[in-house]
């Protein structure tokens, strides 16, 4: 799953239409491989986008749980714990990487 898309069910405060649309947008550029379309694509790459995020609305509008709403700012927090231990990884291994270049 793309890591700029993030889990929009059972927020409280429920999801926003904006968050809709930024969640559909980057769906369309990871599907299609571009982040910005050329003029000739541009048409169809913001159709795709409108129907995507009409297609997130009803899905978020119809999705029932029992569950207790999520907490946006602990769901945030540990997003942001999971990306600094990527981070983290990445920067070891990078720097063994190095290393094993150096001998």
């Amino acid at each position: 799953m793309c890591r700029n898309i993030i889990p929009l069910n059972n927020l409280a405060p429920p999801a926003t239409d904006d968050e809709c649309h930024e969640a559909a947008v980057q769906f369309v550029r990871k599907i299609s491989g571009t982040n910005a379309p050329s003029r000739a694509n541009q048409e169809v790459f913001d159709r795709a986008v409108a129907e995507i995020e009409q297609s997130v609305r009803r899905l978020l509008d119809g999705l029932v749980t029992t569950a207790p709403p999520k907490n946006r700012d602990e769901q945030r927090e540990k997003r942001q714990a999971r990306s600094a231990e990527r981070y983290e990884a990445i920067r070891v291994f990078q720097e063994a990487k190095r290393a094993a270049r150096a001998d």
